[in-house]
């Protein structure tokens, strides 16, 4: 699973407090949804997850937990951190077991990878590779749809042979 902090700020600058960050939100996947993390990473503005799911949680609501008590970690960490969110969406992606490698490096060299490619850019190849059909006014928080919307996509694999299925999901939240 892949989720961008609000607005891709970059608040995540601090390599030590994404290190302990992934940490925690690996204790979090494992205790509170039951889905082990296999590898944590990402930059100062979005995280990779590959994880072990459980059959006791939908994807949303490990997602959901996720990225909840890891705000709460976050704010209690320093109040530098008062207005951190992550974004409302999320991308979700299945993995056969013989890429599971293959994914776990990719998700290892993000700091290598990003250097070359933003978030945005990242996320739009990859659903370019699959033929998906992006409507960017669903996808980046800077839009604001309308109260329920969602945008689901589901896929056969392609052109990047480590995903099965690719799920693009938008969580619309009132903003008040």
């Amino acid at each position: 699973m892949v989720f961008s902090t609000k607005d891709r700020t970059p608040w995540l600058k601090n390599s030590d407090v994404r290190q302990q960050l992934y940490a925690y939100m690996a204790t979090i996947l494992r205790d509170n949804v039951d889905s082990p993390a296999l590898v944590i990473n990402g930059i100062e503005d979005h995280v990779h997850v590959l994880c072990l799911l459980s059959r006791k949680f939908a994807i949303k609501d490990l997602i959901q937990e996720a990225k909840t008590e890891t705000t709460k970690w976050l704010k209690r960490q320093s109040p530098l951190f008062a207005s951190f969110a992550w974004q409302a969406g999320y991308g979700a992606f299945s993995v056969s077991e013989s890429k599971v490698p293959d994914v776990r490096e990719y998700i290892k060299n993000q700091e290598e990878h990003h250097r070359r490619m933003s978030f945005q850019d990242e996320f739009r190849l990859i659903c370019q590779r699959h033929a998906i059909s992006l409507d960017e006014r669903y996808v980046w928080d800077k839009c604001r749809p309308v109260w329920g919307s969602v945008v689901l996509v589901e896929l056969v694999p392609r052109a990047m042979p480590w995903a099965d299925m690719v799920m693009a999901r938008w969580a619309a939240r009132p903003r008040f």
